[in-house]
Formats: structure tokens, sequence, C-alpha cells
């Protein structure tokens, strides 16, 4: 995966719509180089001061970029993200929500035929602080830089604990959101793989939830590879009814399966130490690292 180093150029998609602009804005303002945007039917306009094409391959040839935020609505992600990936983005963090499944796997099947990445659907997108890089819609205050990889399949817990370590003093290397849909462009296993190989981290904090199976498929891999880096791991849903989706498409507890107990164990079994509680994740953290 390629994250975008400082002053990188980077793509906004739908830049012209009410959330491209804001988070134009607030991505400017944080120190990310948004250089072009593109809307169909747009080119000739700027937002922000930055110039809108009718088509990504017309922003990538004019800006170079390699990074794409995409922020087009769901029906529309599909054609949208094939175009970013045709016209050589190689990594593209897809904002939206409500994204068919199998438009899903058909962008993660054309990403892997591209060796490119995707971060999301459903996601608020990744931010790397020493680079002041952030590639989404979280609250820059939350974050500082640090040798803490962050990952979680919540946006907003993943800005608590954020704050949490940030304000116990653990700044982070990098901080993704992956997303909280039962497809993920990029895996749980495949970012941890990711940060395990950042000469930047020294240890990373995992916020999961209820659904699904990718924490305990997480833990398997765990406990067969030969990890050096302290792991600390949250899952949110502990108290969550069963057969009633919380929040996102994949949190949801079908009778026995996906429960947060059955993701604690695993976890703890393969060695992670497991927070109760958000404001636990630093101590935890603190004993990983002795």
């Amino acid at each position: 995966m390629m994250l975008p180093k400082k002053g990188d150029a980077v793509l906004v998609q739908n830049i012209t719509g009410r959330y491209g602009r804001l988070h134009t804005k607030l991505m400017l303002d944080y120190g990310t180089n948004v250089a072009a945007g593109a809307t169909p039917g747009k080119g000739g306009q700027s937002v922000e001061g930055v110039p809108v094409y009718n088509t990504v391959a017309e922003a990538v040839q004019n800006s170079g970029a390699k990074a794409s935020v995409c922020f087009v609505p769901a029906e529309f992600t599909l054609s949208a993200g094939q175009e970013a990936l045709e016209a050589g983005i190689k990594l593209l963090v897809i904002i939206t929500e409500h994204v068919p499944v199998r438009d899903e796997l058909r962008l993660v099947q054309l990403a892997q035929a591209k060796g490119a990445a995707i971060i999301g659907p459903n996601c608020p997108g990744v931010i790397v602080p020493s680079e002041s890089v952030k590639l989404g819609i979280m609250p820059a205050p939350s974050y500082a830089p640090g040798d803490v990889a962050l990952y979680s399949r919540s946006g907003t817990l993943m800005y608590e604990i954020a704050g949490q370590l940030t304000s116990s003093g653990f700044g982070q290397s990098v901080a993704a959101g992956i997303g909280g849909d039962p497809i993920n462009g990029t895996t749980p296993i495949e970012w941890m793989d990711f940060v395990q190989g950042m000469d930047s981290t020294k240890a990373v904090v995992v916020v999961g939830e209820i659904g699904g199976d990718a924490e305990e498929r997480l833990a398997r891999h765990i406990q067969k590879s030969a990890y050096k880096k302290p792991i600390v791991a949250y899952i949110a849903g502990r108290h969550a009814p069963k057969e009633k989706k919380m929040g996102h498409a994949g949190a949801i507890i079908y009778g026995d399966y996906g429960t947060a107990d059955s993701k604690i164990r695993a976890l703890t079994a393969a060695g992670v130490k497991v927070a109760m509680t958000p404001t636990q994740v630093p101590s935890q953290l603190k004993d990983a690292l002795g």
C-alpha cells in the first residue's frame, strides 16, 4: 500500500458536492495537498482554489495525483471507483455509505488487478499526522504525530480512541478507518501486516466491533505470525442485543455468531491485550510496551 507523504498530490472526486467542498477545505487546512478535483460537467470550476476537471483521467494528468478521496453517492460509486483505478489511482479512499456489496466486490477485484488499494467504503479515511496528510473526514485535533498505528471498523470510535491516545502521550504513525461494511477494501489482516512492517510504528491498536468474524480471523493470523510489535484491542458492542443492526451494515449478531465475547476470547488467546473501555486503551498500551 502507498501512503501519501507531505506535499504529494491528492484528488477529490465529487469535490463540488456539499461534503466534497467541506472536507476539501478541512484537508487543505490540515496541510494536505489537494491538487485537483473531478466532477462530471463541472470542469473549469474551482473549489477552495483547487481546479476541477470533468474526468479523473484529466485530473490525474494535470496533477499527478496517485491518491483519491471519493465522495460520490452510493449509486455512482462503482463507476467512479472504476474510473479512478483505470486512471492510475493507487490509493482510493471511499467515504460513501450504502454502497452495494456487489459493487464493493467488483471494486476490490479491480484494485487487486491494478495493484492498487482501497480504504472503505463507509469509512472516515486515513490520516498520517507526521506528514500532515489527511484523506477523509476525521477531526484533526484528535490526532498527533507518534509511533502507534491505529485502525478501526468504527469511525467515531477511531476518533475517540485517537483522542485518548493523544491525551496520554501516544501519537499515531497512521490511523485508518477501514469501514463498517461486511466487505472492506483493505481487511484487518492486510492492515495488520502493513503496519507491522512500518519502521515508524512501535505498537498497534485495533478497534473492532460486533458482527462477522474479521476479528476472529485476525486473531488466528496473529497466532500464526511472528509479530514483534505489541497489539492492543478494543471491541465495541459487548452489551448489544442479538439480531439488531447497531449502526453499521456489518455490526449485527446472529445467534452466537459475531459476538463481542467471541472476539475478545479469540484475541486474548492470541496474546493481544484487550481493553474493556476506550479509556483503558492507553494504560493497556503502556503495559504492552513495558
